[in-house]
């Protein structure tokens, strides 16, 4: 019978973080890492994480500090003075959830499946040469001008208003109150604005280019996005997979009736609805990659 247990991770600077460890009954094939989308809780991902696990594979997945069931009990209520940003959440939370994974069974394969956030991050792991395929889900960059028409629309609101406005106000972002993404830590949310607003995207303070680490991976890549997407335009994924000009990447532009639903949308992927088209998409692309593993030629 295959296992589910919570489990803790300790991150670079000692932080812990909460993550969910799916153990196959079966003999394990690979190790999957599922890093999640801004404001989303791992426990989003749990359906596609035990439909991979009943496939054979071995998955972790974990909330960022100050996220879901990472979170301390002492911002339960706000996260004023809270102290992160989404570099902490890529170099210290993410970057060490890589080694836990890798760490699980060192011998096999190991694959990330990252949602928008977890699949844009992948390029600022200073330890992504450890990765053996990404596959990303509706992932591009954030830039404003590049998202699909439908938050193009209204996101320079909150890039330009709401952001500032309500984050000097309350010390973070309060995103449950406004329906926008969730409470994000006042560093996460400034700085994800600024890339928001740059069309190179990963950016600093000072609006120069982000020391990263694109160019040191060079393992596979699937890009799978959708066309009825409301967040991510086809620009925005392109420019986020350009920047891995070392790899090999797929894209997959999918349509809705390609699978026979009327909508994906940005979240859809991840509803046990697609587990017969969707999913098995995946599933097949993650087994290609065990297959090409060294772990499986004979000797």
């Amino acid at each position: 019978m295959n296992t589910i247990e919570t489990t803790t991770l300790i991150a670079k600077d000692g932080t812990e973080l909460v993550g969910r460890k799916y153990s196959p009954a079966c003999t394990v094939r690979a190790v999957v890492l599922i890093p999640a989308a801004m404001g989303v809780k791992q426990q989003f991902y749990a359906p596609f994480a035990e439909f991979l696990c009943e496939h054979g594979f071995a998955v972790l997945s974990f909330d960022y500090r100050g996220m879901g069931e990472s979170l301390d009990a002492r911002f339960s209520k706000s996260l004023r003075g809270f102290e992160a940003d989404i570099s902490d959440w890529a170099e210290l939370d993410y970057n060490s959830a890589l080694h836990a994974a890798k760490a699980w069974h060192p011998e096999l394969p190991f694959l990330v499946i990252g949602h928008s956030l977890g699949g844009q991050l992948a390029g600022l792991l200073p330890d992504n040469h450890l990765i053996d395929g990404l596959l990303t889900v509706g992932s591009g960059t954030g830039y404003w001008r590049h998202n699909a028409p439908p938050t193009k629309r209204t996101v320079w609101l909150l890039w330009y208003f709401l952001v500032p406005l309500y984050t000097s106000i309350c010390g973070y972002f309060p995103g449950k109150k406004l329906r926008r993404v969730g409470n994000l830590p006042k560093g996460v949310i400034y700085q994800w604005s600024r890339w928001c607003k740059d069309p190179r995207y990963f950016v600093d303070e000072n609006g120069k280019a982000m020391r990263t680490y694109h160019q040191q991976f060079t393992a596979p890549i699937l890009s799978m996005s959708f066309t009825d997407d409301e967040m991510m335009g086809r620009k925005n994924i392109d420019r986020l997979h350009d920047y891995f000009s070392r790899a090999q990447v797929e894209r997959r532009y999918i349509q809705p009736q390609d699978v026979k639903a009327e909508r994906v949308g940005h979240f859809g992927f991840f509803r046990a609805e697609f587990r017969h088209s969707l999913w098995q998409q995946a599933l097949q692309w993650l087994t290609q990659q065990n297959k090409q593993h060294p772990s499986a030629q004979p000797n």
